[in-house]
């Protein structure tokens, strides 16, 4: 029953961010995935040594090997190094996907996990709600807020080719004398990527 609850609570925010992901996701410039998961990886988004979009090396092969997990999707491999879920490619070794996932957090703990992904990333390109924080590159580097307020304003799309998204669903920098536990995750993935994948 408790999960129900969280999961009702987070809802609206997820439907928030996939209208939001539509609205920036505007066609590519890469010809196939392999273009693809080159620009991802020279954006360098990387999460305790993972990169996304590269090729994971000798120890990290050797860790998914020791820590597999059933992926659900063709031609790709789960596993987990520490709290850190990773997904990859299974013919190339590519990363497609990090994320973390926590239960019954206080907001201490959310706040110290926002603010470690804020010292990996820098500033957001969005904060929304005190609950949703989300940084965005596109081939050019990291979407700053200004570049993002300038598109919505000028009603512009902007080509999107790597996210991390962190959603909590209870508020993050606002204190609270508030004891309530809360769920808390962050993703970090590329969906021109991963549309390749849903649509195979």
């Amino acid at each position: 029953m408790k999960n129900k609850n969280i999961q009702a609570k987070i809802k609206p925010t997820c439907i928030w961010f996939i209208l939001l992901i539509c609205l920036w996701s505007g066609p590519g410039h890469a010809a196939d995935l392999e273009d693809l998961f080159v620009q991802v990886e020279q954006l360098n988004i990387k999460r305790q040594g993972y990169v996304l979009g590269a090729a994971l090396n000798p120890g990290q092969l050797a860790t998914a090997a020791a820590n597999p997990i059933d992926a659900t999707t063709e031609d790709t491999f789960k596993f987990k190094d520490g709290t850190l879920y990773i997904v990859a490619q299974q013919t190339t070794n590519r990363v497609l996907v990090m994320y973390e996932q926590f239960s019954d957090l206080p907001q201490k703990k959310i706040q110290d996990l926002v603010g470690d992904l804020y010292m990996g990333f820098d500033d957001p390109t969005v904060l929304a709600h005190d609950r949703v924080v989300y940084w965005a590159w596109a081939e050019q580097g990291k979407i700053s807020s200004q570049a993002f307020d300038r598109a919505q304003k000028n009603k512009k799309t902007l080509a999107v080719l790597a996210t991390v998204k962190c959603i909590s669903d209870i508020k993050i920098m606002e204190n609270s004398e508030d004891p309530a536990l809360g769920q808390v995750y962050y993703i970090i993935s590329s969906d021109p990527i991963l549309k390749f994948f849903s649509q195979g």
